[in-house]
């Protein structure tokens, strides 16, 4: 198949985006709307939500915004439902939202558990229930998960171990979806600067530079476009080579271990 510009255009689709309001989800939904779909955005962040719908609608774009947890199942199902019945159907589903906190296995009770688990992969989960059936042939769904999910994580087990299953699921899914021609896939990124975690975090890398939320949204918006017709079940690692590198780093005289 010929590789034409108008296969990356996302003219006429909806995309949901999740933790849209800042970071990777909002450069995943700047992204999304420059080439040309219609965005469905999803934060606990009013204010910050508010405000980039209103960027991207004065560029131009359709918006459609919901301010809830995605922990809130109901909340979540009554999403799908409300941007399946104004759009007709949803392209795609970019599940980003996520987020932990540095503790050791010992030091995280029950509660601080089942929130990681909740925020992580559940959320996942009840998205991809109230979305798959208003998608059709063609269909996608990113998952965001991290270069945790493919390493270990001393301090963040728990995180680590959600975004290992979020990974594992997408490899299920891939199968289970593939009859109905969605496509299931991964972005892996390392630390990205956001206002989340800091904007100064400096993450050694193989490539001599910080990744951005940029770099994110554009391995998404590949895997979300018919650019990416024929991959399912992968995932792709936006990490400057961080993965690649294991144990090895980069000092004065080359890479040493």
């Amino acid at each position: 198949m010929a590789l034409e510009p108008e296969r990356i255009l996302l003219d006429d689709r909806v995309a949901i985006v999740t933790g849209a309001a800042a970071g990777i989800g909002a450069a995943t939904a700047r992204a999304m709307a420059r080439f040309g779909a219609a965005v469905a955005l999803v934060d606990r962040d009013q204010a910050g939500l508010r405000e980039l719908a209103a960027a991207l609608e004065a560029d131009g774009a359709t918006v459609e915004t919901g301010v809830f947890d995605v922990r809130d199942e109901p909340e979540v199902v009554a999403f799908g439902t409300a941007v399946a019945e104004r759009f007709g159907r949803v392209d795609i589903l970019v599940n980003n939202a996520g987020g932990g906190f540095k503790a050791d296995l010992l030091e995280t009770n029950a509660k601080g558990q089942d929130a990681l688990i909740r925020e992580n992969f559940t959320s996942v989960t009840a998205m991809i229930r109230a979305v798959v059936p208003h998608m059709h042939a063609g269909s996608a769904i990113v998952n965001v998960t991290s270069i945790e999910a493919h390493r270990a994580a001393p301090g963040y087990a728990i995180y680590g171990a959600m975004k290992s299953a979020v990974a594992s699921l997408t490899k299920s899914l891939a199968l289970e979806l593939g009859p109905r021609q969605i496509r299931v896939n991964c972005v892996a990124p390392d630390v990205i600067p956001t206002p989340g975690i800091g904007m100064e975090i400096a993450v050694k890398t193989p490539l001599p530079r910080r990744g951005q939320a940029d770099d994110v949204a554009a391995a998404i918006v590949f895997l979300a476009s018919d650019m990416a017709g024929f991959v399912t079940g992968s995932t792709l690692h936006v990490d400057g080579g961080n993965l690649a590198a294991s144990g090895w780093r980069r000092g004065p005289d080359g890479y040493e271990t």
